[in-house]
């Protein structure tokens, strides 16, 4: 890994990591490389910072750089959910209800986007 940064389980029982060199890296339950997220969906990430999975196996992803969340699903291209209103998103969750919480880290609080 280079610079990792956050760390979350992981679609298929393992886990991913953010890195500060602009990419997400996803482990099988054995730590062996699943895949990167930048080269299977052709993706650029800035700064990806917090990760996690929805309640659909689908990843997200903060961009402290872009300022942006992505949901990155099991098959299909990437989709921009946040584009709009974060200044430095960080860690970021999901809800059982649909809610994504992003700790904006740039305003010192919590966002919830349903």
């Amino acid at each position: 890994l280079q610079g990792p940064r956050y760390i979350s389980p992981a679609p298929n029982g393992g886990f991913m990591v953010s890195e500060e060199c602009g990419d997400v890296k996803v482990f099988t339950s054995s730590r062996k490389l699943l895949c990167s997220l930048s080269s299977k969906y052709g993706h650029r990430f800035g700064s990806p910072a917090g990760v996690c999975v929805d309640m659909d196996g689908s990843i997200l992803v903060a961009d402290e750089q872009h300022h942006t969340v992505h949901l990155f699903p099991e098959h299909g291209s990437p989709i921009c959910l946040v584009s709009t209103g974060l200044r430095r998103p960080g860690g970021v969750a999901c809800s059982s209800f649909g809610h994504l919480f992003v700790a904006d880290t740039g305003e010192n609080c919590v966002k919830v986007f349903k």
